[in-house]
């Protein structure tokens, strides 16, 4: 008879703490992305507990539903930030993208052609801000705060008043609710084609950043931007892409938002651009560049969305408080940032 001996086994959860330290230790900027995982977790179990109904399908989904357009911008901003730049125009040319979409929508172009539009319009405001930067040698801030006050202009050139699209427009397709599981009562699992559209760009800018040569220069760019060309690295190409891409899909969020509510005016968007940072640096980017993942900013802007499902659930906590939370919040991982940054120097 053969004699079998046993193999302690290793408690699963010793081995995933294991490896977490290990991933954190090689690689200690993915730390703050792990906190703002950590962050939104808490939020639930907090929501969960004092407010109920938080986990379940109808509050995650309308989660997703109605932050489609944050998570868009918010991957927006990663390519930007990245490379240790900014971009303040998105919420700009939400407004004029939007505005100008519902007008052509009501003056009879084609819902497909009226879409495509609204992309491009963000495109080529990226474009600008990219070609400010490249050739005139002009700051971020000041050539994408320059295309905010344009975007912001030129939408309140177009219509003072809100702009309401056709009860039976396609577009307004984009906003519908699908819905994907029948629960008890209103618990419906659902979804829009504007949170797929979304999904979509998150797994395109995950590819890019992560997968390609494009990505790859983007983050040595904000690493250091003179060791980038000594390196034969398309610089100036690449960061004039970063705001194309920037601007493009802010033109995207823009089709997303006016689908969802019906609805454009001159004054939407307003603030847009610092939502959208922060949800970047509550994800785990570092606003000083090279440090950062898509996925990350996508955990950010679900943080800031729970956070006014919170507040509102709360019922006696003014509004005005979403705004001092996110400060205090946002305070909070700039610290981190900068420690972990010392920690790699």
């Amino acid at each position: 008879m053969s004699t079998m001996t046993a193999t302690p086994a290793v408690p699963a959860r010793a081995s995933l703490a294991a490896r977490v330290g290990r991933t954190i230790t090689a690689n200690p900027s993915i730390l703050p992305t792990i906190a703002s995982v950590v962050i939104f977790v808490a939020m639930i179990v907090y929501g969960e507990i004092a407010y109920g109904r938080i986990v379940q399908a109808s509050t995650l989904s309308n989660l997703l539903i109605n932050n489609a357009h944050l998570i868009v911008l918010a991957v927006a901003l990663t390519f930007v930030i990245l490379t240790g730049g900014i971009d303040l125009s998105v919420g700009s040319i939400i407004a004029f993208s939007s505005v100008a979409g519902v007008m052509l929508a009501g003056a009879g172009w084609p819902p497909l052609l009226v879409v495509v539009a609204m992309i491009a319009m963000g495109s080529a405001f990226g474009l600008c801000s990219g070609l400010l930067i490249r050739y005139f040698n002009v700051q971020p801030f000041i050539a994408t705060l320059a295309m905010m006050f344009l975007g912001r202009g030129l939408a309140s050139l177009l219509s003072t008043k809100p702009q309401r699209l056709a009860e039976d427009s396609p577009i307004r397709w984009i906003g519908e609710k699908i819905k994907v599981i029948d629960g008890p009562k209103v618990n419906d699992l659902t979804i829009t084609p504007a949170v797929i559209v979304a999904v979509v760009v998150v797994a395109a800018a995950f590819f890019v950043l992560h997968r390609t040569r494009t990505g790859r220069t983007v983050y040595a760019i904000g690493g250091s931007e003179s060791s980038a060309l000594l390196m034969g690295l398309p610089v100036h190409r690449s960061k004039v892409l970063v705001y194309v891409i920037s601007g493009t899909l802010a033109g995207v969020a823009a089709v997303l938002y006016t689908a969802r509510l019906g609805t454009a005016q001159n004054i939407t968007g307003i603030g847009w651009e610092l939502d959208a940072i922060a949800a970047a640096v509550i994800g785990g980017t570092v606003l000083t560049g090279a440090y950062g993942y898509v996925l990350g900013s996508v955990v950010g802007a679900l943080v800031l969305g729970l956070m006014t499902v919170l507040i509102t659930r709360d019922g006696g906590i003014p509004p005005e408080m979403t705004t001092i939370i996110t400060g205090g919040i946002l305070l909070v991982f700039v610290l981190l940032q900068r420690a972990v940054i010392r920690k790699k120097e």
